[in-house]
């Protein structure tokens, strides 16, 4: 009885760590994302610019991005509840900031700290959960935590259009500051693991890291509005290249590194980074496109358009589920490569739109990719975790979270400068015909230029669907650059990702083997049970 009760509180233990963690990370994606729906509000009120716009939504992303492998570290070193339960805290004060102050500048210097406390919640959430929970059981739980992780974009973007409809965009940030208070308290109740013998903390790592990530993020966000070719862009590159070799060269000297960056000759752990960074980009690009195109050309509301993108959770959340057991029976190559390639069938297919289809025309592409990304998002997370040992979890879903912060503001810089290149090189051609004052708002977006023509009557329809398929021309180009991305990422990973191991072989040979001994123990039984009927005597009536 006393065994039986250790055993369920246990599994009580296990499955309340689960539900916290799997919250936690929600939260910090969901994060992301919350602010898509309520840019047009927060810009009205606050008189930001579009540059202004980028950094609110993209700022914590790039801090998070930066301080997310120092994060994993300091988790190991100094036990990973108490790194998330002080994350969230962090959070939650940066959150209540734009209810208080919210010009441009404040709004932008609360989101970048708050990417720093989701820096340490979200490594914090997948070690303590490897951490906490039985070696038969992880798998399952990694494949919880990426379809959670993988649907906290569009869980972020229905909350805050929920919000909207009642309230002004301040409720956002309300809700995000509740919810990470009430984590907090009960992240406190978690079961807590650390790296008992963790050593010091590499500080040039630390710093090297943090500056390589910063200025490669910081390059490729700036690009769309500065151009590739600037001075400035190209500065913050190259040094972003440099101190990516300075992190690799002292990380290879150092006795106890950061990070062992000898972890990405392994198979498993690299096409894994490499597979997610590929999932995350294309996601989080499509959903910038898709998010703006049901507000501007299909006249959703900021709810509408974040619960047209609801359905995907669906298909991501099965096959997530799924997953793991597909790559325990034919290996990480089959189900990434299969992942990445359906994703791309499904940005192709966005190709055969336009500006006439309805929301059902879009939906099943974005099925498709939901599928594929649910395939794909599980696997290439267990493949990271398992291929580092235990007491380095922390760091190990510290580079499984960078992948993913890199991977979604990479997708939106690349997404957001193919849209607006094409929009402009288009919507050039009718900026001759109109007045003077109208053709700065018309060059500069979508929304200026339906509000152009709205003023101008029947007169400005014409210029209303010019517009819209210039911008949907926009939105074909970044979907099938997405796609091509996509399928290289799936072309790479074809000879990098291993095959079913011998672990995975050794599992799936004993499940085949366990199921022949039962078959035989069975057949053998019924045989001996036949045998005993054979040789009692037969009892004659008589002899009654």
């Amino acid at each position: 009885m006393i065994r039986f009760g250790h055993l369920l509180d246990a599994r009580r233990s296990a499955a309340w760590t689960m539900i916290v963690t799997c919250g936690a990370v929600a939260l910090v994606v969901a994060a992301m994302a919350a602010l898509y729906t309520a840019l047009p509000a927060i810009a009205l009120d606050t008189g930001a610019d579009q540059n202004a716009l980028t950094w609110i939504v993209d700022g914590y992303t790039l801090v998070l991005a930066c301080l997310v492998l120092p994060g994993g570290a300091i988790g190991d070193r100094y036990g990973r509840r108490r790194v998330l339960t002080a994350g969230l805290a962090v959070f939650a004060v940066a959150s209540l900031v734009p209810v208080l102050v919210d010009a441009p500048i404040w709004l932008m210097l609360s989101r970048a700290v708050a990417g720093a406390g989701a820096a340490f919640v979200m490594p914090a959430t997948l070690s303590l959960l490897t951490a906490n929970l039985p070696v038969d059981k992880r798998e399952y739980a990694v494949g919880v935590w990426a379809g959670v992780a993988g649907s906290g974009g569009v869980i972020g973007m229905v909350g805050s259009g929920l919000l909207l409809t009642r309230w002004s965009w301040h409720s956002i940030f309300v809700g995000l500051t509740v919810v990470a208070l009430l984590l907090l308290v009960l992240g406190l109740t978690v079961p807590d693991s650390q790296d008992t013998e963790c050593p010091r903390l590499e500080v040039r790592g630390m710093f090297l890291v943090v500056l390589a990530i910063g200025t490669t993020v910081f390059a490729v966000m700036e690009a769309p509005t500065r151009g590739w070719t600037d001075g400035w862009v190209f500065a913050m590159g190259a040094t972003g290249a440099m101190s990516v070799v300075a992190f690799i060269v002292t990380e290879l000297r150092v006795e106890h590194p950061l990070l062992d960056v000898r972890l990405f000759r392994r198979r498993g752990f690299s096409s894994g980074a490499l597979s997610i960074t590929i999932q995350f980009l294309v996601t989080f690009g499509v959903m910038f496109l898709l998010v703006q195109h049901f507000q501007l050309i299909l006249g959703f509301t900021p709810l509408h358009s974040a619960l047209a993108l609801a359905p995907m959770v669906a298909p991501l959340i099965v096959m997530s589920l799924v997953s793991p057991m597909i790559a325990a029976w034919l290996g990480l190559r089959v189900t990434t490569t299969t992942g990445l390639l359906t994703i791309a069938v499904g940005l192709l297919a966005l190709q055969r739109l336009d500006t006439g289809s309805s929301y059902l025309d879009v939906l099943w592409p974005l099925l498709i990719m939901s599928a594929g990304l649910g395939m794909s998002a599980a696997p290439a997370t267990n493949a990271i975790m398992l291929d580092t040992p235990l007491e380095k979890h922390g760091v190990s879903a510290a580079v499984n979270d960078a992948t993913r912060e890199i991977g979604a503001a990479v997708g939106v810089a690349v997404a957001g400068s193919i849209l607006s290149a094409n929009y402009t090189s288009k919507i050039a051609e009718v900026l001759p015909r109109l007045p003077e004052p109208a053709r700065d708002p018309v060059r500069s977006s979508l929304a200026g230029a339906l509000e152009v023509a709205e003023r101008a009557g029947a007169a400005g329809e014409p210029l209303a669907e010019y517009a819209k398929a210039a911008f949907w021309d926009g939105v074909e180009h970044s979907a099938f650059a997405l796609a091509v991305i996509s399928l290289a990422g799936a072309l790479i990973l074809i000879p990098l990702s291993p095959g079913r191991t011998v672990d995975e072989g050794h599992k799936v040979s004993c499940v085949r083997r366990g199921r022949r001994n039962r078959l035989r123990r069975l057949r053998l039984t019924r045989g001996a049970r036949r045998k005993r009927l054979e040789s009692m005597p037969t009892i004659e009536p008589a002899q009654r």
